[in-house]
């Protein structure tokens, strides 16, 4: 089961309002769980500790770097 997204927010605090980001947010982020899922069963079918995986998928994303700074 997926997690209801949250309401998006700017950096200043505002609610994100626009129906077309929330749409293309959402859609990212089903593809990103499809995607973090396979691999997570391709590992557990290779034999690699479900902890481990999941730890490594963490780790990515705790290194995402935002280009637009």
């Amino acid at each position: 089961m997926r997690p209801h997204p949250p309401i998006w927010y700017t950096k200043a605090g505002e609610k994100v309002s626009c129906t077309e980001k929330i749409k293309v947010m959402q859609q990212n982020l089903e593809e990103l769980q499809q995607i973090a899922q396979d691999l997570f069963e391709d590992g557990i079918l290779m034999e690699i500790d479900p902890q481990q995986l999941k730890d490594y998928l963490h780790k990515i994303v705790n290194e995402l770097i935002n280009p637009y700074n």
